[in-house]
């Protein structure tokens, strides 16, 4: 059901949008559709809500379309161009000063809303395309995934970065500083700034900073990092691949001037086949992880055990997932066009969000009160 030309200025908002180039708003709690918005250019890759609920950030191929949330106007109110490719992630800063984005281009950027030039402000490129950006709860750090299956950390305020890559089997794991001067062309573009990667070390090294690492806790090689999640403690990291692995870190650091450090902790067998969504819950007892698999799992973050299962045989692929504010419900977008809101505790689907002719790829959801 669509009650489309409704303006929405609910505290609650939900957003879905997908392949059939839409976006639909809807009122959470009743299923219905208060507005449409036609995202005419592309299929809709991700979407997110900014702080203060104003606005929609929808990304697509080449560009990223912010919409009025409380307005009915079609037309997105602002547009930020530049990116070759699709945009595959999109994002916030906690108190909406800018944006961060990434893309198929093999870059992360980083877009001041503040500033009227709406070009980017800094580029970090990759060698692979980026399938997902994760923001530390520290705002000052952020977590890059590529399809390459290297996940890279970038330190915000000095512009260093971190890779985490698995090189050879039964390897002791380095980080290394390199100087600009071995930098690759992609990193000198960004003006030469230092920037470390992995090295292998053979068993018998014993030099300083190396530390032994299982190597079913480090993401194999050459397996695309399809997404990556900070819970809101920032004590933990969750990365899931496109063989339905979810790799778990501990997290040190991340305070002051002090760089987050990671601490490879577990490995899961989440899903049979292509993961595609992974996110901690508000009060960071949880993780759910989706599936090309047709299944949605939740996690026990004390120790990283199954809690339950979410399936439904109509489902199909489970493309994007969110907890409600209290972590007492889950959404989920779907291949079949349907979006869910499951009760955490029964498994039970407590609501059917209907109306999209092809398939969810992305959904925003926001209930908690903005502050003051």
């Amino acid at each position: 059901m669509c009650n489309d030309g409704q303006g929405t200025a609910e505290q609650v908002i939900l957003a879905t949008g997908g392949y059939d180039h839409s976006i639909k708003l809807w009122q959470a709690h009743t299923g219905v559709c208060q507005r449409t918005v036609q995202h005419t250019d592309s299929q809709v890759n991700a979407l997110d809500i900014t702080p203060d609920k104003q606005l929609i950030a929808a990304a697509g191929y080449q560009h990223i379309r912010m919409y009025d949330l409380s307005s009915t106007n079609p037309s997105p109110v602002i547009n930020y161009e530049g990116v070759s490719k699709n945009v595959t992630g999109v994002g916030f800063q906690e108190e909406g000063k800018w944006m961060y984005t990434g893309g198929e281009d093999c870059s992360a950027r980083i877009w001041d809303l503040r500033s009227r030039n709406l070009q980017c402000q800094r580029i970090f490129q990759v060698s692979a395309p980026v399938n997902c950006v994760c923001l530390h709860p520290n705002q000052a750090e952020l977590v890059v995934g590529d399809q390459s299956g290297v996940i890279h950390l970038w330190d915000l305020k000095t512009d260093h970065n971190e890779q985490l890559i698995e090189t050879r089997p039964a390897a002791r794991l380095k980080w290394e500083v390199l100087e600009p001067s071995q930098l690759t062309t992609e990193y000198r573009n960004l003006g030469g700034h230092r920037a470390t990667r992995a090295n292998s070390l053979g068993s018998s090294s014993t030099s300083q900073g190396c530390r032994s690492i299982p190597k079913n806790q480090i993401p194999e090689a050459e397996a695309s990092i399809q997404d990556i999640a900070i819970d809101p403690e920032g004590l933990h990291m969750a990365a899931v691949n496109n063989r339905g692995h979810c790799y778990i870190w501990s997290l040190t650091g991340g305070v002051g001037e002090e760089p987050t450090k990671l601490n490879p902790k577990q490995k899961i067998d989440a899903h049979m086949r292509y993961a595609l969504k992974c996110k901690f819950s508000p009060d960071s007892n949880l993780l759910v992880t989706t599936s090309a698999d047709m299944t949605v799992r939740i996690w026990k973050t004390s120790n990283f055990t199954l809690m339950r299962e979410l399936k439904l045989e109509a489902q199909r692929w489970v493309w994007d997932a969110a907890f409600s504010a209290d972590s007492t419900y889950i959404l989920t977008a779907s291949s079949d066009g349907v979006a869910r809101l499951w009760n955490v505790e029964t498994g039970t689907v407590e609501r059917e969000y209907s109306g999209h002719q092809k398939a969810i790829t992305s959904l925003a959801f926001r209930d908690e009160l903005v502050k003051e």
